[in-house]
């Protein structure tokens, strides 16, 4: 009888077992979890409520909103899935999602052939032009292509397509790259550096904050040289990943430019000032 109600009990506990794995599973899948920096507006920034629809910012207090939010959790709601923010360095961002931390990253990197080298791009969420910001009173304000930036101190943001094209420049004197924006918005403030590349809604961003700033585009002609890859931002994947890239694409493919626009107004309308600064 003890041997039976043993054999019984021991089922029982295999069968409970199975059961929390099975759910735990469940509640797992239905989990989207997307690395960002949280501190590039207006694609990402944290904040301290979740005011605005933001998202939760994993092992944090702290909430994650901003372009690259808004874009996750509209495609992760077409998939019946809840995003989780991952806070990740922007360096860092392709090994969390290589070593399976985060399932997908949306920061606003651009779909270089590089990245495509190990890693899986959706289609284009944004398309971003690459522009210079410039104090008002800057020498360099009549400047009617980059030709004119010759000699200038310059930087941008590290591992991005706006620090590659700073050697356009003629005699530019390039500084070190910097880690984060707002690091690069405080040095063209303080008068280190004479510009910074950055791309259109990450200026437009910046001036809603610094008003003394200004913005620099020339267009094709006198602008930056820039490949069509350079400039469309995608969803990266881990390689190989099909069935979440398929997901990621079928929900990109209902939506416009105008409707990146449209998401890219409104991040920019609620960015925290702080995020920028």
């Amino acid at each position: 009888m003890k041997r039976k109600n043993a054999i019984i009990l021991t089922i029982l506990l295999i069968f409970s077992i199975l059961i929390t794995v099975s759910c735990g599973k469940k509640k797992d899948d239905n989990i989207l979890r997307v690395g960002m920096e949280c501190g590039y507006a207006p694609y990402n920034w944290s904040q301290s409520d979740d005011s605005n629809d933001a998202a939760p910012i994993a092992d944090s207090k702290d909430f994650a909103n901003g372009y690259d939010v808004m874009m996750a959790k509209y495609l992760a709601d077409k998939m019946d899935m809840t995003v989780v923010v991952y806070k990740i360095d922007w360096d860092a961002l392709p090994v969390a999602l290589q070593s399976g931390k985060v399932d997908c990253v949306i920061a606003g990197q651009s779909i270089t052939s590089d990245r495509l080298e190990t890693v899986d791009f959706t289609t284009p969420y944004y398309y971003a032009s690459i522009v210079t910001l410039i104090k008002q009173d800057s020498k360099y304000g009549s400047a009617e292509s980059i030709q004119d930036f010759a000699g200038a101190k310059a930087t941008s943001q590290l591992n991005t397509v706006w620090y590659d094209v700073l050697d356009q420049i003629p005699q530019v004197n390039m500084l070190p790259p910097m880690e984060t924006v707002p690091n690069l918005l405080i040095a063209l403030d303080s008068g280190k550096v004479d510009l910074i590349v950055v791309d259109l809604p990450t200026a437009m961003a910046a001036l809603e904050v610094y008003p003394d700033f200004k913005m620099m585009s020339f267009g094709e002609t006198g602008g930056y040289d820039v490949s069509e890859e350079e400039i469309n931002i995608g969803i990266s994947v881990k390689k190989g990943n099909s069935e979440l890239l398929n997901s990621l694409n079928e929900g990109l493919k209902t939506l416009t430019t105008d409707d990146f626009d449209s998401f890219m107004k409104k991040a920019i309308e609620i960015q925290p000032l702080s995020n920028i600064e």
